[in-house]
C-alpha cells in the first residue's frame, strides 16, 4: 500500500477546520505527508500544519468563543471590506513561526487570487504567513492584500481545491479534502422545520413575531449572492476533481455549519476525521 501523500486542503471557512481532522486520520493510520497545497482556510491549515504546529493550533482553537472571536475581529471603516484581518493573523503567529515557505520541513504552497488579473497565484516561496494571510481574504470581509502591483484575495474564487499545484513525489498517493460544499437539501429541509415549529408555537411572544416577521425574511439579497458563490466554487471544486482524479477525495458536505462557526472546531474536527476515514477505508478495499 503506497503512503506517501500529496495533501491538498480547500476553502470552506470554519468548515476547514475539518483539515485538521484529516491530517491526524491520515497520520494515526500511517501515511506520510510529503507535500501540501491549500486555498484560503486549507492554506492556513496547511502552513500551520507544514511548520509543525497543528496541535498547537488545535489547542489554541478550543479557546476560541464567540467572546474571543470578536476580540480578534479588527473592524475596519473601509468601502470595500469589513475586517482588517491582522489581529487575527498576529495571534496565530505567536506560537507559530513565520517561517521562509522555501524552509519548511515538507513542500508546501498556498493559492490566492489576483484581482486585477483575474488569475490565481502560487505561493512557492517567501513568508509563510503573508501567503496565508493573501491565501484567505475573503472578498469583502477581509482587506485585500497589496503586493507587487496585485491586489491579492481569497483563492478560492480561481481555485478553491489546488490538486494541480501541489507538488507531486514518486509513488505517492494524491488526497484531496474538499469541504466546499454544503449539504443544501438538509439544510433546506432544516430551515423549513424550524418554520413550521415557529407557526406551530403558542407562545403569545413568538404569534406575535409570526405577524411581524415574513416566512421568506432569509432568502434576501445576502443569502442568495452567498449560495450563488457557494454553489460557484463547489462546480469549481468539483470539475477539478475530475480533472486530476485523486486517489482518494474526502468530500465533506456540512448541513450544520456554516463558514464563520470557528467556536465549533472540536465537532468540525471530528467530522474530518470521521469522514476521512470513510474514505481511506474504501480506497483500501478498491485496492
Amino acid at each position: 500500500m503506497k503512503k506517501d501523500v500529496a495533501l491538498v486542503l480547500s476553502s470552506g471557512g470554519a468548515r476547514g477546520l475539518a483539515h485538521i481532522g484529516a491530517i491526524e486520520e491520515l497520520e494515526e493510520q500511517g501515511y506520510r505527508i510529503t507535500s501540501i497545497a491549500g486555498c484560503s482556510m486549507g492554506a492556513l491549515i496547511g502552513g500551520v500544519y507544514a511548520a509543525g504546529k497543528l496541535k498547537e493550533f488545535r489547542d489554541w482553537m478550543k479557546t476560541v468563543d464567540r467572546k474571543k472571536m470578536l476580540e480578534l475581529t479588527d473592524f475596519s471603516l473601509s468601502l470595500n471590506h469589513i475586517v482588517k484581518g491582522s489581529r487575527i493573523i498576529e495571534a496565530i503567529m505567536e506560537f507559530v513561526p513565520d517561517l521562509p515557505i522555501e524552509e519548511l520541513p515538507i513542500s508546501y504552497c498556498a493559492v490566492a487570487t489576483d484581482l486585477k488579473a483575474g488569475h490565481e497565484v502560487v505561493f512557492r516561496k517567501g513568508s509563510l504567513f503573508n501567503a496565508i494571510r493573501a491565501s484567505i481574504s475573503l472578498p469583502s470581509f477581509y482587506e485585500p492584500v497589496h503586493r507587487n502591483g496585485m491586489i491579492l484575495i481569497d483563492g478560492g474564487v480561481t481555485n478553491p481545491i489546488p490538486m494541480n499545484r501541489v507538488v507531486r513525489h514518486e509513488g505517492d498517493i494524491l488526497v484531496g479534502v474538499d469541504v466546499s460544499g454544503h449539504d443544501y437539501e438538509a439544510q433546506w429541509k432544516t430551515h423549513q422545520e424550524l418554520l413550521e415549529k415557529r407557526k406551530r408555537s403558542k407562545s403569545l411572544s413568538q404569534q406575535i413575531l409570526n405577524k411581524l416577521i415574513p416566512d421568506n425574511l432569509e432568502f434576501n439579497h445576502y443569502t442568495m449572492l452567498s449560495r450563488v458563490s457557494s454553489l460557484m466554487i463547489r462546480q469549481n471544486s468539483l470539475l477539478m476533481a475530475q480533472l486530476m482524479k485523486p486517489d482518494v477525495l474526502v468530500d465533506i458536505q456540512m448541513s450544520r455549519y456554516g463558514g464563520f462557526d470557528y467556536d465549533k472546531s472540536e465537532r468540525i474536527i471530528n467530522i474530518g476525521r470521521q469522514k476521512t476515514q470513510q474514505a481511506l477505508s474504501k480506497y483500501q478495499t478498491d485496492k
